[in-house]
């Protein structure tokens, strides 16, 4: 990387000497505390650190052109943001050392935190999600017109993710009102920017996805700060995405521990010259806004408010661990009222489609917050026609097409939640969630635990085999996510359960996997309320009672099960779980208890299964119920075959009714 410019040369256009000298103080403020962390890091007083000396000119440029308000998402080298924001010292001091005050109560560290009070979404380690997040912000904003801007930084580092593509491209579809600063610094970690992409200059990468872009002098503050005020000025009166790239350097190591021997010796030379706070220190002084007595006032005062609040950090006692709130914080708080339709209700005839699309419908209706998105659920209806006829009903601006980019809309999910709606995505086929992992998992899953912001999101999953669809097309991945905290997972075996268990989901403001087995769709029915009505969660339900036998089973599992006993003459427990997470451990007990043997049906493969840890809970929490082994069947430990033969081989149901009836007779 090559440095820009001599010099820095700053116009102050029509600024007043009081906005000059308050980005000063705003400027410096950053600066005084990477100083004086690197002391403490010497000293061994905090961790680890990462700097943005050198780069504080970006942030504090951008911080000041917004308004108090709007959101900002900023990354790794962005302390100006949070301290542009006011946020209270000693609260981001304790944040840093993993105190209880801290943003995260000890759960996160440096900048991976948000402030809803503040407008400041922070980052996670994967970097590229940001992006998706701010989509969903600034979607917000427009759907509630709103003339709002939102702005989002990446690293020249993190643009080679996937997510950078997906968010960008995003906005330009749906001409979101979003600044995408990309701050170019030469680095990712040590890794120069030549041997991370092969273009110059990102703003070649603009006109690509048909958006405006702008470069400027991340180094000069007064142009940070002009450049984002006149965007953000038009934007919010013309909503559309820009990309802007701040162009600077990396004066320390990506953090302090890795230093920066692989950086040539003149390169550092060069950009030492354009130190963003030496520079416009000097540019003051010359232009006779500032002396050296305000320069020591400010300075005095700088410092004094860093030690005042590094003395209140410090004086915090280390966490003491408590259980509960642990446990209790990776939920977002929701008391669920169980909604029963009333004994008059007109029933109907449903299939299990029928009754996604229906409870879909009245939770639109209830909810005027709540935004669909998913590939071809418009016009199209979606692939299995779920929402056919709710753009006519609902419009465009509700129920969402997506470009073909799931962790982005997913991330939008996420966005719209912060500003206070409810998100429902649809995956077209559950295997493609794949792709939006990430999102789901470190996200969603935990961003109520790390900060308390809750992720009201649903996710509908199409799922299951017995379609001769393929490996990509038939999965039952479920388990993928019944290993994470802070998800719900929920999985109707029939359309009563459909309705009520997506209603519920919707309700709650936490995030939520929905997985409807696309074999059921319209081979099951049944009748139902056609008014609105939600299922408990967490709650099991018999789908037949026996006892010989307890059958714990979920989804497509409950009718093998149904049909195996009929075959066999059985009588058994069949246990429908309904949800999968949290699972309901008293529902499994009592049927253990009654019939003393157990077998766990799934239709996903055995190996890592569900039923693998609901087994070896039932082992070591209900042994001395049992009269038998606990028993499981599941599909074949290979991805799911084409081949209808070849299928059926795969699939659970002959191995399971072979286990069942030797369980009967043990």
């Amino acid at each position: 990387m090559e440095t820009t410019a001599q010099a820095l040369a700053f116009d102050r256009k029509n600024l007043s000497d009081q906005t000059l000298l308050e980005l000063y103080e705003s400027l410096i403020v950053p600066r005084r505390i990477e100083e004086k962390m690197l002391i403490l890091l010497r000293q061994g007083k905090i961790s680890k650190w990462f700097s943005g000396w050198g780069q504080e000119a970006i942030s504090i440029g951008v911080v000041n052109a917004l308004q108090a308000d709007e959101f900002i998402l900023p990354m790794h080298r962005n302390l100006g943001i949070f301290t542009g924001r006011n946020m209270p010292l000693d609260r981001l001091f304790a944040q840093f050392q993993g105190k209880l005050s801290g943003f995260t109560k000890g759960r996160d560290r440096s900048f991976h935190f948000g402030s809803i009070e503040h407008h400041v979404v922070g980052m996670i380690s994967h970097l590229g999600p940001q992006l998706a997040i701010a989509d969903g912000i600034a979607l917000a904003d427009k759907l509630s017109q709103e003339k709002k801007v939102t702005v989002v930084f990446s690293g020249d580092g993190a643009s080679s993710e996937g997510d950078f593509h997906e968010g960008l491209n995003v906005a330009a579809v749906w001409k979101l009102p979003v600044i995408f600063v990309v701050e170019h610094n030469g680095y990712g970690l040590s890794t120069p920017s030549e041997e991370q992409f092969a273009f110059k200059n990102f703003t070649d990468k603009g006109p690509g996805y048909g958006m405006e872009t702008l470069r400027i002098q991340g180094n000069n503050v007064l142009e940070v700060y002009t450049a984002i005020k006149t965007l953000a000025e038009d934007i919010r009166q013309n909503p559309r995405p820009i990309l802007v790239e701040a162009i600077t350097f990396r004066m320390r190591g990506h953090e302090e521990a890795s230093g920066t021997k692989y950086v040539p010796k003149q390169l550092m030379e060069d950009w030492s010259r354009l130190d963003p706070v030496e520079n416009y220190e000097r540019y003051l002084e010359e232009i006779g806004i500032l002396d050296e007595k305000a320069k020591e006032r400010i300075n005095k005062k700088v410092k004094k408010a860093i030690n005042d609040g590094l003395d209140v950090a410090f004086a915090e006692e280390a966490i003491s661990p408590n259980l509960e709130t642990e446990l209790t914080d990776v939920y977002a708080p929701f008391a669920q009222e169980v909604i029963s339709a009333s004994e008059n209700s007109p029933m109907s005839e449903k299939r299990l489609v029928d009754a996604i699309s229906d409870g879909l419908r009245q939770s639109m209706e209830k909810y005027p917050n709540l935004i669909l998105m998913g590939q071809d659920i418009g016009e199209y209806g979606g692939v299995f026609k779920i929402t056919d006829g709710f753009k006519a009903q609902f419009g465009a601006d509700r129920v969402r097409n997506t470009p073909l980019c799931e962790s982005a809309i997913i991330g939008a999910g996420l966005g719209l939640s912060i500003k206070g709606y409810k998100a429902m995505v649809e995956m077209q086929f559950a295997d493609f969630v794949s792709v939006g992992f990430n999102q789901i998992v470190n996200n969603l899953a935990k961003i109520h635990y790390r900060w308390g912001q809750q992720a009201d999101v649903v996710i509908r999953m199409p799922t299951g085999a017995g379609m001769a669809a393929g490996p990509f097309h038939s999965q039952s991945n479920e388990a993928w996510f019944f290993h994470t905290p802070g998800l719900k997972i929920v999985y109707p075996s029939n359309p009563y359960d459909a309705k009520g268990l997506l209603n519920a989901a919707i309700e709650d403001p936490n995030p939520y996997l929905y997985f409807e087995h696309k074999g059921m769709y319209r081979s099951i029915s049944s009748e139902i309320p056609d008014a609105y009505y939600t299922v408990e969660i967490g709650k099991a339900a018999l789908a037949r009672e026996g006892n010989q036998v307890s059958i714990i089973t979920y989804g497509m599992g409950v009718h093998w099960a149904l049909k195996a006993v009929e075959e066999l003459g059985i009588s058994a427990d069949i246990l429908d779980l309904r949800t999968l997470l949290p699972w309901d451990k008293e529902a499994i007990k009592a049927t253990v208890k009654k019939t003393g043997k157990v077998i766990f049906l799934q239709e996903d493969c055995l190996n890592g299964g569900i039923g693998a840890e609901i087994c070896a809970w039932i082992s070591e929490h209900c042994f001395e119920y049992l009269d038998a082994p606990v028993m499981r069947e599941g599909s074949l430990d290979t991805p799911v075959p084409f081949a209808p033969n070849l299928e059926k081989q795969f699939l659970p149901v002959e191995r399971f009714t072979k286990k069942l009836k030797l369980l009967s007779e043990f």
